[in-house]
């Protein structure tokens, strides 16, 4: 299916779709909208921290076809929470006179996401100078070149990369009971959507010279190679969420960072028994 800042800073554009009945009063002017739908759902573009880690060995230094390069590694994702916000207002009031939450992980802090093994054979000769450069999918750098090594000398860097990511999370609610003890229960499920991908670019020159540098490079060859398809989808399963302010509270809901930071605005969802009618 169709899953950059440094670690640690989070930049947040957040977009509603929540489909649920039109409340009658809206408690706190939270923002709400309302679609064709079977069950409410919140989908917001967030920008969340992101790093990868490359293993990088050589198999072998023969002059035809080139040298062989495996390459492994980990790409791993800032985590993501969610808050369900349960509220009372007081009757002919619009104070509150109760509130609780609930939060829940939706992807562990440094989910990661396994790169599989697989062979980059360059064509320069078979004792080239080696480079690493990491791209997005349309081959864009991310990255300065990082060098790695002579083929016959064997590699000593472990390439990495700390950027951060842009991303499309959805989050899908149903109400499965508005009782007053021991409170509504709510399901959430959703989606994680990492959008561009990941890639490198193995560059293999015959001589060391820089760029810049007194002679130009006599030859160069490129081996691209995509790490994380542009899409990649994290899922996150369905999990009961339990409110505790009487059976029929006004909900709202927004993502956290992995550290428990709000990312989102509140966005209203209704009142528990609205959520039953909108399956």
């Amino acid at each position: 299916m169709p899953k950059c800042l440094r670690l640690g800073a989070l930049t947040v554009a957040a977009t509603l779709v929540a489909g649920c009945d039109r409340p009658q009063a809206n408690p706190a002017g939270l923002r709400s909208a309302d679609v064709a739908s079977s069950m409410s759902s919140v989908t917001a573009a967030l920008t969340l921290p992101a790093s990868v880690r490359l293993n990088t060995q050589l198999s072998s230094c023969d002059n035809s076809p080139g040298p062989y390069i495996t390459m492994s590694g980990v790409f791993a994702l800032g985590g993501l929470g969610s808050r369900l916000i349960f509220r009372n207002n007081a009757k002919g009031t619009h104070t509150y006179t109760d509130e609780s939450h609930s939060d829940v992980t939706v992807v562990p802090n440094g989910a990661a996401i396994t790169i599989p093994k697989q062979p980059v054979l360059g064509g320069v000769g078979g004792n080239p100078f080696i480079w690493i450069q990491f791209t997005d999918d349309k081959d864009t750098p991310m990255s300065g070149e990082i060098y790695l090594g002579r083929c016959v000398q064997g590699f000593n860097a472990t390439p990495g990369l700390d950027f951060s990511v842009a991303s499309a999370a959805t989050a899908s609610f149903e109400a499965g009971g508005c009782y007053n003890s021991p409170g509504p229960t709510i399901t959430m499920s959703g989606d994680l959507r990492v959008s561009p991908g990941l890639g490198v670019r193995f560059i293999f020159r015959n001589n060391d010279n820089p760029v810049g540098g007194p002679h130009e490079f006599d030859d160069a060859t490129l081996v691209r190679v995509t790490l994380v398809p542009p899409g990649h989808d994290v899922q996150f399963p369905k999990q009961p969420v339990l409110g505790g302010v009487g059976g029929n509270p006004w909900i709202s809901f927004q993502f956290l960072s992995g550290t428990g930071a709000t990312l989102t605005s509140e966005y209203l969802l209704g009142r528990c028994v609205q959520l039953t009618k909108a399956g």
